[in-house]
């Protein structure tokens, strides 16, 4: 098993439970190939990790944007928790080199190895909550994730790239935007897809993601590129 102690030493966030540190760094498929070794897997530190985060960050934007409306704080705070930007963050922290995979899952360096990250770091952001309570979390979350948040307004990555590209698409082309899955992939616990956005009978890009939202934002997102629509 992985000693901790470095990680603990970097993010100055000592475990009084060893085992829940542990745990949040667990991927199911270490568990299926190693199943007498008495841990569990991190999908229950995932699913708290992931409410505990989406309360700091909306807490965290009510305040910091007062004039800001329901729809433009829920885009921002999608913005910053979406995968792809939790992984980078997760990445920076060093907790790739702490992940327990499967022989096959620790081979795959590729998208599915970014999602991995991003479910790790929800997983410690849950496991922090348990183990130190609100307080060391938010700090957490607000020294690691919340720095990129005036990055994110300056450049607007917060918008919501379907929106944007229903709007681009109509004006310039007079057409609705449709999305088609065109790939479905791996088990119910961690499906991918891939979708596909049409103008009609034409495919415009792709995009992937572990939801069918999720792929279709990133498909969204890889049109307005396609379609120089990025202002």
């Amino acid at each position: 098993m992985i000693d901790f102690t470095d990680f603990e030493k970097k993010t100055k966030i000592n475990f009084k439970d060893k085992n829940l540190l542990k745990q949040a760094f667990i991927h199911r498929s270490y568990i299926n190939e190693n199943p007498n070794t008495g841990m569990h897997h991190n999908e229950r530190l995932e699913f708290l990790g992931d409410a505990v985060l989406e309360l700091i960050v909306t807490d965290y934007l009510y305040k910091k944007y007062p004039k800001y409306n329901e729809g433009e704080l829920t885009a921002l705070r999608s913005a910053l928790v979406n995968a792809v930007i939790i992984a980078d963050v997760a990445q920076k922290i060093g907790m790739n080199e702490f992940l327990l995979l499967s022989r096959g899952e620790a081979k795959d360096t590729g998208k599915a190895r970014q999602y991995i990250l991003a479910n790790t770091y929800e997983a410690y952001v849950g496991a922090i909550f348990l183990d130190q309570g609100y307080e060391p979390v938010e700090h957490y979350v607000t020294d690691t994730l919340l720095i990129h948040t005036d990055e994110i307004v300056a450049k607007k990555l917060w918008r919501d790239a379907k929106s944007l590209v229903q709007e681009k698409s109509q004006e310039f082309e007079g057409v609705t935007p449709a999305y088609k899955v065109l790939n479905e992939s791996g088990p119910d616990h961690d499906k991918h897809f891939t979708v596909g956005i049409m103008f009609g009978a034409n495919l415009i890009a792709e995009g992937k993601g572990k939801s069918k939202q999720e792929a279709e934002q990133s498909a969204a997102n890889a049109a307005l590129k396609t379609k120089n629509w990025m202002d």
